[in-house]
């Protein structure tokens, strides 16, 4: 067959269409309605598990094979709080090495950067003065930090001191600080930690704790801009119930052995369809580190032989997790993996199931009666089954 330049015109152009076509082409949520995506979102496809990956170093930056390791399973990541700081000398350097070597190598990447609003980690420049040596030399920072109402002490955890978020400085300096950090790094938006406030530590202001915390993030959102994105983490919990409006997307973290109950799978499956249908995105992490298994022996899961026992853990369990992911899995939902958040917890580790063939899901989750804890769902190249009474799965 002969071609001559107008037909590769015409066909260029036949193919482009049909391309731009497909881009177009809507995501049904499981109740039948449409996701409704912004432009500023990540790519997302139902071709194999959507991946989410978030992951820091504290001595070092990736190696370039391991950015395209992480490149080629995903194109939404988050630079966890400490990473670099041990050579480079502060988080959001970092943070701007990682966008610029995943911007590289897949420009559409998008790349958050890792922000506490409770906990004041002192791993940026932005933060290394909130540490015991120094924090009496700053008493413009002090005063952004909760003090124990009968000691007059700072409150901490390891050291680790409470931001304040009834203080509006506080709040105006740390939404300054957050789109600072993201324009330095040239981060595609923000990861917000811990939004809870501190809200059990001060019962009869709790209210007032939550609302300010929606103030803050409803500040931040206006101060980055429209076209970043704010993740909030457990933003779906009551504690962050004002926060919610002006998230972008939200994780459901998973952090303890209770947040994998039955019950509470349930309860997320439910949040994820809420949260699709507001057009937001999901994060659905889990951790094996709160498998009931890790914690029948803690001790076993201590020591040099920790990672290596874990990522065994993590490759007996994928069955079970990823199918408790897919039954409530919407548009934007992404799958996260692991037993932490160094980069040496999971986010290199080879998982051939998450490469396997998935498509779009076929309608929404069934339950085999109001009473049993037996769930299944079709998608186009998979069938699931779980039971997360018995903590039993099969993908086929």
């Amino acid at each position: 067959m002969k071609f001559n330049l107008s037909n590769i015109s015409v066909l260029s152009i036949v193919l482009l269409f049909c391309s731009c076509v497909t881009a177009k082409i809507p995501y049904k949520i499981s109740d039948g309605s449409t996701f409704e995506t912004k432009s500023f979102y990540p790519k997302f496809s139902w071709e194999t598990t959507p991946m989410y990956y978030m992951f820091g170093d504290p001595k070092r930056v990736l190696h370039p094979e391991e950015v395209a390791f992480i490149a080629e399973r995903t194109d939404f990541i988050c630079i966890e709080k400490s990473h670099g700081q041990g050579n480079l000398g502060a988080a959001e350097l970092g943070a701007k090495h990682e966008v610029e070597a995943f911007k590289k190598a897949k420009p559409d990447m998008k790349v958050l950067f890792y922000f506490n609003s409770a906990y004041a980690w002192p791993f940026t420049s932005y933060n290394k003065n909130f540490t015991q040596e120094n924090i009496n030399n700053y008493p413009e920072l002090k005063a952004f930090l909760i003090e124990n109402p009968e000691t007059k002490a700072l409150e901490e955890r390891k050291n680790v001191f409470y931001f304040d978020v009834l203080n509006p400085d506080f709040r105006k300096w740390w939404v300054n600080t957050v789109a600072e950090a993201v324009q330095f790094s040239g981060a595609d938006g923000a990861f917000i930690d811990q939004m809870h406030g501190f809200a059990w530590l001060r019962q009869d202001k709790a209210q007032d704790v939550q609302k300010a915390m929606g103030t803050m993030m409803k500040a931040l959102k206006e101060k980055l801009g429209p076209d970043k994105i704010v993740l909030g983490n457990n933003a779906n919990a009551r504690l962050a119930r004002h926060v919610f409006p002006s998230i972008d997307a939200n994780m459901f973290e998973h952090y303890g052995e209770k947040m994998l109950s039955k019950e509470k799978l349930l309860n997320d499956w439910q949040d994820m369809l809420k949260i699709s249908k507001a057009g937001k995105m999901s994060i659905f992490r889990i951790g094996v580190e709160y498998d009931p298994v890790a914690h029948t022996n803690p001790t076993y899961y201590k020591g040099k032989l920790r990672n290596e026992r874990y990522a065994k853990l993590s490759k007996e369990k994928l069955e079970y997790y990823l199918a408790c992911y897919l039954i409530g899995a919407q548009p934007y939902s992404y799958f996260q993996y692991g037993w932490g958040w160094q980069l040496a917890h999971g986010s290199l580790m080879e998982y051939p199931q998450l490469q396997k063939p998935l498509g779009a899901p076929k309608s929404a989750y069934q339950r085999t009666s109001a009473t049993d804890w037996e769930f299944t769902r079709e998608f186009e190249h998979a069938s699931v089954w779980v039971n997360t009474e018995t903590r039993q799965a099969k993908i086929t």
